[in-house]
């Protein structure tokens, strides 16, 4: 079956998942897609890849909104497709801009947003339901923190900290009172997540005024997240994965994986939260870590792309139906790596 074609505006064209995305949206196998990318970056990997592509400023300025209107206004997609976190929240909130312009913002509310973005707020939120979630506390002073990580278990267990708005591990640490500094030195990779109490009380006493953070239980167990579709609080689509391995802060391997009953806890926190579009939800021993409003590193497969089915779904091209259908697509066999590459040009 042959669709009309699309045209989308992709922002982020360089962010790490750009290249993959780009490639699974247009081996669709059912309509042509022009993919219009956008960047800060001259050098995005978007631009060798996409149809086209046009520099924006980047997403805090307030240059951004204007820069990424007027590519729109250029463009005339069918689709505003936002893949940055530090993007989504901004294009949501200007949602009329790119409306009015005749083009359908593919981004969560802005108050979905501004739930699952802080961690802090999203906890306390989810406590309402509730979900199994790893024990916090929100330390206003460093006396605080320190009491704090002993009622956490410290040192006889690690625990854990990091800001309630962050991204890619930005900010996190773990406490252990086992750190082998020769060892960290000689044989670790300079980025490390671990340090003492001692450390940390070394490193902010007298720092004014104490960091926002989330002191947390530390579960030592693998991470589980569950992508999906969202539409109005009702989970369309989704897929469960692990997280094998991780580099500067990337997952760089995954596989998928069958767990029902996360599925079923990642439900109630989407309807409770009223989330919508894309999320990326994340677990850790059966317990809530915590959630991005956007496209993640999906396991791709050839009949199950959830970014292509996001936009079908929401261009109302699929009943519920074929939902059910190509839900039961997905396979728990399929395996994924991340490395690296690299393109050449000339100037």
């Amino acid at each position: 079956m042959t669709l009309p074609p699309l045209k989308l505006v992709l922002t982020a064209a360089g962010c790490p998942g750009a290249s993959t995305l780009i490639r699974q949206l247009k081996a669709n196998g059912e309509r042509e897609i022009h993919i219009h990318g956008v960047d800060m970056r001259p050098d995005a990997v978007g631009r060798f890849m996409c149809d086209g592509f046009s520099l924006v400023p980047a997403g805090a300025s307030p240059d951004y909104i204007p820069g990424l209107a007027a590519v729109v206004e250029r463009e005339r997609p069918d689709l505003l497709f936002v893949q940055s976190s530090h993007e989504i929240e901004t294009v949501a909130r200007h949602r009329d801009v790119f409306e009015a312009l005749g083009s359908r913002v593919l981004a969560d509310g802005v108050r979905g947003i501004e739930l699952a973005s802080d961690k802090a707020v999203m906890h306390a939120a989810c406590s309402e339901i509730p979900v199994p979630q790893p024990e916090l506390l929100r330390p206003a002073s460093l006396d605080e923190f320190v009491a704090g990580a002993h009622e956490l278990g410290y040192p006889d267990v690690p625990v854990c900290f990091k800001p309630p708005v962050a991204k890619g591990s930005r900010g996190f640490r773990i406490l252990s009172a086992h750190v082998d500094r020769v060892h960290e030195l000689l044989y670790e990779k300079p980025i490390n997540r671990y340090l003492t109490l001692d450390d940390f009380v070394d490193l902010f006493t007298g720092y004014e005024p104490f960091p926002d953070l989330m002191l947390m239980e530390y579960v030592d167990a693998p991470e589980i997240t569950v992508d999906l579709f969202a539409d109005k609080g009702e989970v369309v689509f989704h897929q469960t994965r692990t997280r094998e391995e991780f580099l500067t802060g990337l997952a760089m391997a995954f596989k998928t994986i069958d767990r029902p009953e996360l599925v079923e806890l990642t439900r109630k926190v989407v309807r409770h939260l009223d989330l919508d579009y894309f999320q990326s939800v994340q677990w850790i021993g059966g317990r809530l870590l915590e959630i991005n409003p956007r496209v993640s590193t999906f396991v791709y497969q050839d009949d199950f792309i959830i970014p292509y089915l996001g936009i079908k779904y929401t261009l109302g091209e699929l009943t519920k139906d074929d939902v059910a259908e190509v839900q039961a697509r997905v396979r728990t066999s399929r395996r994924s790596v991340r490395y690296y590459d690299q393109v050449f040009w000339d100037e």
